[in-house]
């Protein structure tokens, strides 16, 4: 009778984290296509403006240099390593890496099996592999890898300790990982009516959990035990590629009334919160975006 009863709450937890990660993988199965019209590379994420290096008016340079920027603080640079992708989507951060360094192995993780094929089948040429599985509890050696990033996806699970418990317990010692993603500045609760109409709309359409606020999130770092953590506020360079969420809105829009078909319910939440990620980002007292180095 016991086992039977702490089988019964096992699957009771199985289904309420299944849930949640049911909504995420939905989301990303039928919205991914999108994400073709945000960057022909598939970059899942927003940009960063450096100066002469990038064009602002081409989101696709911008994109591309916030894979340069996590690598860099990586310190993978045309270094022998192994990389792990926490959340990679279809693997547009990994191919950008591999065919700038091929010399480093790099691995993927996705709760979509329609990331994980079709972003293998873009690899197929390079030294990388996308996973079925959950970032927060992955199949990945211990103190294997030589690095790890997450760009915008542990903001999936709401910048929980379980994805740097995880990504900790796999770094090599000296091992960085690297965390590019929008933060609160501030408590939910203390947030304006405007910021937190945002904000709950912003995790409603893009199933987000929620965000960290950046102080706790330091905390929980350093909890873990991670040696050192550093963070740098990049929203004035992540800006210019957020101000052209409203084009690719219109644009995306009218390409799905011409073609034939309807538009999806997981394209209107995209649409809708990327609209939303506009929003929040005006709010400059209330959320930030940041780029986090800790080093195991």
């Amino acid at each position: 009778m016991k086992t039977i009863l702490l089988e019964k709450e096992v699957t009771r937890q199985q289904a309420k984290i299944s849930e949640n990660e049911l909504d995420i993988v939905d989301f990303y199965n039928e919205a991914t296509e999108d994400y073709e019209f945000w960057s022909k590379d598939y970059n899942m994420h927003f940009g960063y403006l450096n100066g002469l290096k990038t064009n602002p008016l081409k989101r696709d340079t911008m994109l591309n240099e916030m894979n340069v920027q996590v690598l860099k603080r990586l310190g993978l640079t045309k270094k022998k390593g192994l990389l792990a992708d926490l959340g990679c989507g279809m693997g547009g951060t990994m191919r950008y890496v591999l065919e700038k360094n091929p010399e480093l192995l790099a691995i993927g993780v996705t709760l979509s099996k329609f990331q994980a094929i079709e972003g293998n089948r873009l690899l197929q040429h390079l030294k990388g592999t996308i996973l079925k599985e959950n970032y927060n509890r992955t199949s990945l050696a211990s103190n294997s890898f030589d690095g790890a990033l997450a760009i915008e996806s542990f903001c999936h699970s709401g910048h929980n300790p379980k994805s740097f418990k995880e990504a900790y317990r796999i770094l090599k010692p000296a091992g960085k990982l690297v965390i590019a993603d929008a933060f609160l500045k501030k408590e939910p609760e203390e947030l304006c009516y405007g910021s937190a109409l945002s904000y709950q709309k912003l995790c409603n359409h893009w199933s987000l959990e929620k965000l960290g606020t950046i102080k706790t999130v330091i905390e929980q770092l350093k909890e873990q035990g991670f040696s050192k953590v550093e963070i740098e506020d990049i929203s004035f360079r992540v800006a210019p590629s957020v101000l052209h969420v409203p084009f690719a809105i219109i644009g995306f829009t009218i390409r799905k009334l011409i073609e034939p078909g309807r538009l999806k319910r997981e394209s209107l939440h995209n649409l809708k919160g990327s609209f939303y990620a506009l929003l929040s980002g005006l709010h400059l007292k209330s959320f930030g975006y940041y780029l986090i180095t800790a080093t195991k």
